[in-house]
């Protein structure tokens, strides 16, 4: 059995490297080829805090192509390290390639790798294998290695490579510890662990004579291109699980229903629990729902914005749906008319999509809470990246993280049958069959 769940879940490759291809395509499509070339040398020696929409810095073509190599390099990564495929990769990819648009690229995050993949071999002297995913997702720390070596004024290349060693050298013991505190109620836990090591890092260096500043690069005009790419992308993908996964469209919709009715909470891998047809179902869903935010808001699609949609796309294979994303969501709204920012800052669209990180709260404890989750989040992650001068990508997870851990207690203590008991069982291992994986709340026999 494990045999045959390895080769089906092998063309997920194919598929990965398809979506890659899109973004190369859709690069091309936007901008002429001239500019992609020098576009894609401005990317590499800028330095790329938040906000560096890569759309405005060097044009939609340059931007595109980088996010289509960084994924390539990363399926690449994952393939070659043997890493299990499961809901998990797709949320890989989605990161690798939505923050490829404003803030990784081809050089900033190779030190970071080489810091988790020395830390398997010499440390742990384990396989690179189970640390993939680490050293991909600890890039969101990659423009503090842009900062240091490209700042004439202070860094050096050399001292960028070290730094970022030491930084995907430290983040697989810290992650794995913040993983354990939030209960499994912070979707982005590395991002909580990016942001406690960058308000170490930062503080550290400014005191040595850095001065990191926060950039905002924005770009607008592209809500019609980049509008019809997702759409069309997310028709797709809802079309392919109805009709082209190998169950019959009454069978996926059914399975997609049943993915409606979980609270999502981490770990919970959709992948092994439904399979690949409510899978693809519940991203194309998702993805247009991430749009409709930014659309109806009066927002713009572009570098950033787009990553955070790719960002819910991917996690739509590990713990989000519609039914625990949208009350999150609301509550970045209801947080807009009560507030002195506006829903159209672009700090706040990055919200209105990244704030779905608390979508567990929303499907474990009911709509109410997550209403309240989002309405507390819209607030705190204007401040929460302030200390780190924008050098952390997940900034969001990190705001998501201070928020799961005040609430968790908060409900917990006033809803005390809500009290969930954390799983312990790594739902990301290979497996020996292809039965469904039973959520930890359903598991414990507590009441959905």
């Amino acid at each position: 059995m494990e045999r045959s769940h390895v080769m089906r879940y092998q063309r997920t490759y194919p598929v990965l490297i398809g979506f890659a291809a899109a973004l190369a395509a859709l690069g091309f499509v936007l901008d002429h080829p001239r500019n992609i070339l020098p576009g894609l040398w401005t990317i590499m020696t800028t330095e790329d805090s938040l906000i560096t929409d890569y759309v405005s810095l060097a044009g939609p073509g340059a931007a595109l192509i980088n996010a289509a190599l960084v994924t390539l390099v990363s399926v690449l990564i994952l393939w070659l390290a043997k890493d299990p495929i499961n809901g998990y990769t797709a949320v890989e990819i989605g990161l690798m390639a939505g923050f490829s648009l404003f803030g990784k690229n081809l050089l900033n995050i190779w030190p970071i790798i080489l810091g988790t993949l020395l830390y398997a071999k010499l440390v742990r002297r384990e396989p690179f294998g189970p640390y993939a995913s680490i050293a991909l997702l600890a890039t969101s720390l990659s423009p503090v290695v842009s900062y240091v070596a490209l700042d004439n004024g202070w860094g050096t290349p050399l001292l960028g490579l070290a730094v970022g060693m030491l930084i995907g050298f430290i983040l697989p013991p810290l992650s794995t510890y913040t993983y354990k505190i939030q209960n499994g109620m912070n979707l982005y836990n590395m991002g909580f662990a990016c942001g406690l090591m960058a308000m170490m890092l930062v503080p550290v260096m400014s005191s040595l004579g850095a001065e990191p500043t926060v950039a905002h690069y924005w770009a607008t005009g592209y809500n019609l291109p980049f509008g019809l790419f997702l759409g069309g992308f997310c028709a797709v993908l809802i079309l392919s699980g109805l009709f082209f996964a190998g169950r019959p469209a009454w069978a996926a919709w059914a399975g997609y229903r049943r993915l409606l009715k979980t609270s999502g909470r981490a770990p919970s891998d959709f992948l092994r629990m439904f399979g690949a047809a409510p899978v693809l179902i519940n991203t194309g869903i998702n993805g247009l729902i991430g749009m409709a935010a930014i659309l109806l808001s009066g927002g713009d699609l572009n570098g950033p914005t787009l990553g955070g949609i790719f960002t819910i796309m991917g996690f739509s294979a590990f713990g989000k749906h519609a039914f625990n994303i949208v009350p999150v969501m609301a509550g970045v709204f209801l947080g807009s008319m009560v507030m002195s920012w506006s829903i159209n800052d672009s700090a706040v669209q990055l919200a209105v999509l990244f704030c779905t990180t608390l979508a567990p709260i929303s499907g474990y404890f009911g709509w109410p809470f997550g209403l309240l989750a989002g309405f507390l989040h819209s607030s705190v992650v204007l401040h929460a990246g302030t200390p780190v001068e924008g050098m952390n990508l997940y900034n969001n997870g990190f705001s998501g993280g201070l928020v799961a851990i005040v609430l968790y207690p908060t409900i917990t203590a006033i809803a005390r049958r809500r009290k969930p008991v954390l799983q312990d069982e790594d739902y990301l291992d290979a497996f020996e069959d292809d039965s469904p994986i039973v959520p930890p709340e359903k598991r414990h026999g507590e009441e959905e």
